[in-house]
C-alpha cells in the first residue's frame, strides 16, 4: 500500500479500556471502511495523482442520474461518501478495488485525523471567544456585551478580524499524530486513543503514516 494512503470512517463515540498496567485508556471508537476505489485520477488526466473512495453504501433508488452514472464505472453500487486521498502510486489500485481496515492501519502505529467540529450555532463573544464580559453588579447594563468595536475619526471602521459574535464550529479540524489502541478487523473497527473531531456518526478522513 502506497505511503500517506488512508481510509474513510465514522465516529461511533468514545468509552475506555485499560492497557496492561491496568490504567484506564480514553478512546473514540471509529467503525473504519470497508471502502471502495471509485475513480482513479493521475496527472496526465486531472493534473494530479489520487484516488476517490465510496464509504456507506446508498441504496440505488436514493441515487441521482449522474451519480448512478458516475458508480456505474465501479460496479453500480452506490455510496453517501465519497471522499479523494492523494497517493504516490496510482497504478498499484484498480476501479472496484475493496480496501479494508487491514490494508491500512496496524495496532501500535499513529494516523492523522480530519472531521468536521460540533456546530453551535450563533454565539456571543463569552461563548465563542472567552471574553470575560461586564461587570454583574446592579443596573450596570454591561454583563455578556463585546465593548466599544470600532474606532474614532481614523480609520471610522471595525478593523478586520475583529472578535465579535457569530456562528461558532462547524470547521474542518486536522488533528495529527493519533495513537492507534487496538483494530478489531472482524468490526471494521479502530479505538484512537483521546478524542477526534465531529459529532456522533460524522466522516472522519484517516491518513495512515
Amino acid at each position: 500500500m502506497p505511503r500517506n494512503m488512508g481510509i474513510l470512517g465514522k465516529k461511533v463515540g468514545m468509552t475506555r479500556v485499560f492497557n496492561e498496567f491496568g490504567d484506564a485508556v480514553p478512546v473514540t471508537v471509529v467503525e473504519a471502511g470497508p471502502c471502495k476505489v471509485l475513480q482513479k485520477k493521475t496527472i496526465v488526466t486531472d493534473g494530479y495523482d489520487a484516488i476517490q473512495l465510496g464509504f456507506g453504501e446508498k441504496k440505488e433508488k436514493g441515487l441521482t442520474k449522474p451519480e448512478a452514472g458516475h458508480f456505474k464505472q465501479s460496479g453500480g453500487q452506490g455510496y453517501y461518501f465519497v471522499r479523494e486521498f492523494r497517493v504516490s502510486d496510482v497504478a498499484s489500485f484498480e476501479v472496484g478495488q475493496i480496501i479494508n481496515l487491514a490494508d491500512v492501519i496496524e495496532i501500535g502505529t499513529t494516523v492523522h485525523v480530519q472531521g468536521v467540529s460540533k456546530g453551535a450555532g450563533f454565539q456571543g463573544v463569552v461563548k465563542r471567544h472567552g471574553f470575560k464580559g461586564g461587570r454583574a453588579t446592579h443596573g450596570s447594563m454591561f454583563h455578556r456585551a463585546p465593548g466599544s468595536i470600532g474606532c474614532s475619526a481614523y480609520p471610522s471602521r471595525v478593523i478586520k478580524g475583529k472578535k465579535l459574535p457569530g456562528h461558532m464550529g462547524c470547521e474542518t479540524i486536522f488533528r495529527k499524530n493519533i495513537k492507534v489502541v487496538d483494530v478489531r478487523h472482524d468490526e471494521n473497527v479502530i479505538l484512537l486513543k483521546g478524542s477526534v473531531p465531529g459529532k456522533k456518526n460524522g466522516l472522519l478522513k484517516i491518513f495512515a503514516q
